[in-house]
C-alpha cells in the first residue's frame, strides 16, 4: 500500500518483535473512560475501503472496519466475523460460516450479502480501485476488471444470510491473509447506495462494525479520533474509550507536545532520535516496505535502460539512509523488503536469494558515462526533470539529496523538486501525471507477490508503467501453475524480481525505518504482520 505519512503504519514484518507488554485478552480496561491521544502527520483522504491506497486510511479502516479474519503477531489468521472455515481438497473453494449478532454501527446485521456485495464493488471497472488486483485467482475477477464479465459472476456467493462460498480458479497460498485485509472487508450496501460518490467522504458517510467508530472526520479535519463501538461484537474486550488523532506535520512540534504529555506517542526524525538515543521511551520500528524512484517510462528519456541505471548509479544509498535520514532506514539491495518472507525450502530471506545488480551500487563514474551514452542514443541534451513527492519534512530531505546528487554526476541534468500534500501526490502517480517521482509501498500481507505484483504491466499501481512479458510470466506462473508448488513458486518470484532490478524497472532507495517516542504508560499489541498496524481493540493505559 502507498504510504505518504509513516503514521501508525509503523510495524512491518521486517524484523519488528511484540514492541509493548501484551496484554490478557480477557481483562478490562483499567479505567472506564480510557482516553489516549496519537500524531498523525497528514490528513485522511477516503475512508472508502474500495478506492483507498494509503497507509493512513488503512489503520483507521484495521480499527474500525472487520472482516472475516484479523491479523495477529507474525501475521497469524486469527477468526473475527468467521466461526468456521472448509476448505475443499483441492485449496479453490472456501465455505465459510459467519458469526450471528455482528452489526453495523447502524444497527443493521452484518451478512454474508455484505461480503458480497463488496467484493463485487471493489472489482467492479466503475468504482477504479487500485487494489481490484489483488482479488486476481478469485473466479472470474480478471475478466470482470477487464470489463469482459459482469461483476455478478465474481467467486463469491452467499448461501444464506451467514455462509459464504468462495471460488478461486487456482489455489492461492495467502489467501487467509488476504482476508484480514480491509479491501476484502464487508461494506453494507444500503448506506454506500445513500451516500453514493459521497460514499466514505466524512466520518458519517459510513458506518462500522468494527471495534470503534470514527467520529468528527469532515473530509478535511487535521483532528478526528475513534471511539467505541457500542455495537461491536465484541465491545466487551476493548480496552480504550476514545483515540484522538491530531496531525502534527513538524516533527519538532509532536516532540514537544509528546514530552508535555500532550501525545502518548509521536513519530520523529533521524536527526531527533539521535539525539534522543539514551532516551527509553525511544523505539525503532522497522517497516516492511520499500521507497524507490519511478522514472516515467512513457517518456522518451527514461526509455531508455542506461538513463536508468546512471540515475541510479549517482545514489549513493548508505549516505541516504545514514546521513540524510538517520532514522534506521537502510539499503536491502532489493524491491521486496527485507524479513518478509522466507526460502520454503532453505529458510532464507527473500532478499538472500535474490540478486542486486551492479546498477544498484553507487558508481558516479560509471553513472557519468552511462548518462552520456544515454544522451546521445536518445538526442536529447541537457534535460530538465521535475521530482514529485510529499511535502513532509524527511520526504523533503531525501527529494533535496535526491536533486543534490543526481545534478553533481549526471552532467547537464537539472531536477526540480516539487514536494506538495501528499494526497495531491497519490493523485498525481495514479494518473501517471510525473516525470519522476518518489514512490513507496508498504507489505499488505506476508509474501513477497505483495510488492512483485504491483509491477507487472497493467497493474493500476505501476506508476513508472514498465513492462516486461517474461516478468509477467513469472508472476503469473506463481499464482496459477505453480501455485501448489512452494519451492517453484518461490523460484519464479526470485526470478522476476531479478529482472525487475536488472532492467530497472523502478530505482529502489532503502527499506524505510521509523523511530517513535512511546510513553511507558502505553501498552498492547503491535503486530508484526505485512502492513502493519496499531491493535487499539487490546491497547490500554496504566
Amino acid at each position: 500500500m502507498n504510504d505518504m505519512h509513516k503514521w501508525l503504519a509503523a510495524v512491518g514484518v521486517a524484523g519488528s518483535a511484540l514492541l509493548l507488554a501484551a496484554c490478557s485478552n480477557s481483562g478490562s480496561s483499567s479505567s472506564k473512560n480510557e482516553s489516549i491521544t496519537l500524531s498523525t502527520d497528514g490528513e485522511i483522504s477516503t475512508m472508502d475501503l474500495s478506492k483507498t491506497t494509503a497507509v493512513e486510511t488503512f489503520n483507521l479502516l484495521n480499527n474500525s472496519e472487520e472482516g472475516l479474519y484479523r491479523l495477529g503477531k507474525h501475521s497469524k489468521t486469527e477468526k473475527a466475523i468467521a466461526k468456521k472455515l472448509v476448505k475443499s481438497k483441492d485449496g479453490k473453494t472456501y465455505t465459510i460460516t459467519l458469526r450471528h449478532g455482528v452489526k453495523w454501527s447502524n444497527g443493521d446485521p452484518v451478512t454474508a450479502q455484505d461480503f458480497v456485495y463488496s467484493w463485487r464493488r471493489t472489482v467492479n471497472p466503475k468504482t477504479k480501485s487500485q487494489y481490484g488486483y489483488l482479488f486476481s485467482g478469485v473466479k472470474n475477477a480478471d475478466e470482470i476488471q477487464d470489463s469482459k464479465k459482469s461483476p455478478s459472476t465474481l467467486g463469491i456467493q452467499a448461501k444464506g444470510k451467514y455462509k459464504l462460498k468462495i471460488t478461486l480458479e487456482s489455489q492461492i497460498p495467502y489467501f487467509k491473509l488476504l482476508l484480514g485485509f480491509p479491501v476484502f472487508f464487508p461494506q453494507d450496501k444500503k448506506v454506500v447506495q445513500k451516500y453514493g460518490s459521497n460514499y466514505g467522504t466524512r466520518s458519517n458517510r459510513l458506518v462500522y462494525d468494527g471495534p470503534f467508530k470514527l467520529v468528527n472526520w469532515n473530509g478535511t479535519s487535521t483532528a478526528w479520533k475513534l471511539v467505541k463501538n457500542n455495537k461491536y461484537w465484541d465491545k466487551k474486550h476493548v480496552k480504550l474509550n476514545t483515540i484522538h488523532y491530531q496531525v502534527v506535520k513538524d516533527p519538532q512540534t509532536g516532540l514537544n507536545q509528546y514530552d508535555s504529555k500532550k501525545l502518548i506517542a509521536t513519530s520523529i526524525t533521524g536527526n531527533q532520535a539521535k539525539n534522543l538515543k539514551n532516551n527509553k521511551a525511544l523505539t525503532n520500528l522497522p517497516t516492511s516496505s520499500s521507497y524507490y524512484l519511478s522514472l516515467n517510462q512513457k517518456m522518451k528519456l527514461f526509455k531508455n535502460l542506461k538513463i536508468r541505471e546512471a540515475i541510479s548509479m549517482a545514489v549513493n544509498r548508505n549516505t541516504l539512509t545514514n546521513k540524510v535520514l538517520g532514522d534506521g532506514s537502510f539499503d536491502n539491495g532489493s524491491f521486496v523488503s527485507k524479513g518478509l518472507a522466507v526460502n520454503p525450502k532453505t529458510g532464507k530471506d527473500f532478499t538472500s536469494d535474490t540478486s542486486t545488480p551492479a546498477s544498484m551500487k553507487y558508481n558516479p563514474t560509471e553513472a557519468k558515462k552511462l548518462w552520456k551514452e544515454g544522451l546521445k542514443e536518445t538526442g536529447i541534451s541537457n534535460p530538465h526533470i521535475t521530482l514529485l513527492a510529499g511535502n513532509a519534512s524527511d520526504t523533503g530531505q531525501v527529494t533535496q539529496y535526491l536533486q543534490n546528487t543526481l545534478e553533481k554526476h549526471l552532467p547537464g541534468l537539472t531536477i526540480t523538486d516539487k514536494n506538495i500534500p501528499a494526497q495531491t501526490v497519490l493523485a498525481e502517480q495514479s494518473q501517471h501525471n510525473f516525470q519522476m517521482t518518489l514512490s513507496d509501498w508498504y507489505a499488505d500481507f506476508s509474501d513477497p507477490i505483495t510488492f512483485l505484483n504491483i509491477l507487472t504491466t497493467d497493474n493500476p499501481s505501476n506508476q513508472p508503467q514498465w513492462s516486461n512479458k517474461q516478468y509477467d510470466k513469472l508472476i503469473k506462473a506463481s499464482s496459477t501453475t505453480d501455485a501448489n508448488k512452494p519451492e517453484a513458486r518461490w523460484n519464479d518470484m526470485v526470478k522476476a524480481q531479478n529482472i525487475l532490478l536488472k532492467d530497472q524497472g523502478i530505482t529502489p532507495l532503502f527499506q524505510s525505518g521509523a523511530p517513535w517516542m512511546i510513553s511507558s504508560s502505553f501498552k498492547g499489541y503491535i503486530y508484526n504482520s505485512a502492513g502493519a498496524n496499531w491493535n487499539l481493540k487490546e491497547a490500554y493505559t496504566k
